[in-house]
């Protein structure tokens, strides 16, 4: 597969140089989906983004998305309201943050309500038992409604640069193991 076929959807206030998102991109050459606005991230306008990316890219292939936090609700939103879910292949949902937390809710109005719609491509959900912006049973409601297979990382935090996890191996073990099962078989 192509590393132009595999999308990075940071969430609020981007990925840094020390997020496996960025990381990844550097070692692997996948491509971010950049926003206009990371500070004050509107629901609309991120998935407008979302979807002159995958308008504009490569029409050959598929591509599959990996998400984190608030890139989880965008694919979400984004599936929920797309008639171009064709052009993904499957999703890698890592992290989702919960915008409907009254904590969150003031800064993310037009997050809420939720996409609670199964997602029309193989997705798969990686959460933390102690994630600060989404509780393990928010996360799991989400990877129920949309139809995600649900992986727990333990004791990880929000599985970002304050998690310390380098590269993440793991995480880019699921990314292959998902890209893998949705290879057609070889034919003899």
């Amino acid at each position: 597969m192509n590393p132009n076929a595999v999308l990075l959807l940071p969430g609020w206030h981007n990925s840094g140089p020390a997020h496996w998102q960025s990381r990844w991109e550097a070692a692997h050459g996948y491509q971010r989906v950049e926003q206009h606005d990371w500070l004050r991230p509107l629901r609309g306008d991120w998935i407008a983004r979302l979807e002159d990316v995958l308008l504009t890219g490569a029409q050959d292939e598929p591509v599959v998305l990996v998400a984190h936090s608030l890139g989880c609700q965008l694919v979400a939103a984004w599936a929920s309201h797309s008639k171009n879910t064709h052009r993904v292949k499957a999703a890698l949902l890592v992290a989702p943050g919960d915008p409907e937390r009254e904590a969150l809710r003031p800064v993310l109005k037009s997050w809420s309500p939720v996409a609670m719609q199964r997602l029309p491509f193989a997705s798969v959900l990686i959460g933390s038992e102690n994630d600060p912006y989404c509780s393990a049973e928010r996360a799991c409601q989400f990877a129920e409604a949309w139809g995600a297979d649900w992986v727990s990382a333990g004791l990880q935090g929000h599985l970002n640069a304050d998690s310390q996890l380098g590269d993440w191996p793991e995480g880019h073990a699921q990314l292959q193991t998902l890209r893998a099962q949705l290879q057609p078989p070889l034919r003899a």
